[in-house]
């Protein structure tokens, strides 16, 4: 149920800020919401995965901290990461 290295590496190359960015709040939301909509899928056909469903729960809990540090810090760049990944607000 993780991402694989080629999608990870993908994401890394579509929200760096620079050329030898990895680990900026963009980069790491991307990861966390790829990996989100995996385990989302996987629920729906494992109802009785609670130890999935905690996990899902502890990665929507992340990226929601991250978000809410992107948009203390940086707004512009906070809008432009919800729009290209689709989230709410």
């Amino acid at each position: 149920m993780s991402i694989t290295k080629e999608r990870k590496t993908e994401l890394i190359q579509e929200y760096r800020r620079g050329d030898v960015d990895t680990g900026s709040p963009e980069v790491q939301i991307a990861v966390l919401s790829s990996r989100i909509s995996q385990l989302t899928e996987h629920l729906k056909g494992h109802v009785k995965d609670h130890a999935g469903r905690r996990g899902l729960l502890m990665l929507v809990s992340k990226r929601r901290k991250l978000l809410n540090y992107l948009e203390s810090h940086a707004k512009s760049r906070y809008t432009e990461v919800i729009g290209r990944l689709g989230l709410r607000k």
